[in-house]
């Protein structure tokens, strides 16, 4: 666990990570990250795994819902760090 926090270009490495079928290159900050094409549900329960475990801040299922881009969700978790 790490209590830093990261910047939004570590995150974007980190939601990558956990990307299997998706070009790393195509994601940036803006990408509506529901449009991935391996959006599933599984893909998010892995993403608020990761977040959980890089970050300590545990979203829910409806935080993911209300969030579009990358960085809106980079922007909850610094939002939920504090």
């Amino acid at each position: 666990m790490n209590n830093t926090m990261k910047t939004l270009e570590e995150f974007l490495e980190l939601f990558c990570d956990e990307l299997d079928h998706t070009d790393a290159s195509k994601i940036t900050s803006s990408t509506d990250f529901k449009n991935i094409g391996e959006w599933d549900s599984l893909l998010a329960l892995s993403i608020i795994s990761m977040i959980d475990e890089e970050f300590e801040v545990l979203l829910t299922g409806n935080d993911m819902l209300n969030s579009t881009s990358l960085s809106d969700l980079y922007e909850l978790i610094q939002t939920k760090s504090s």
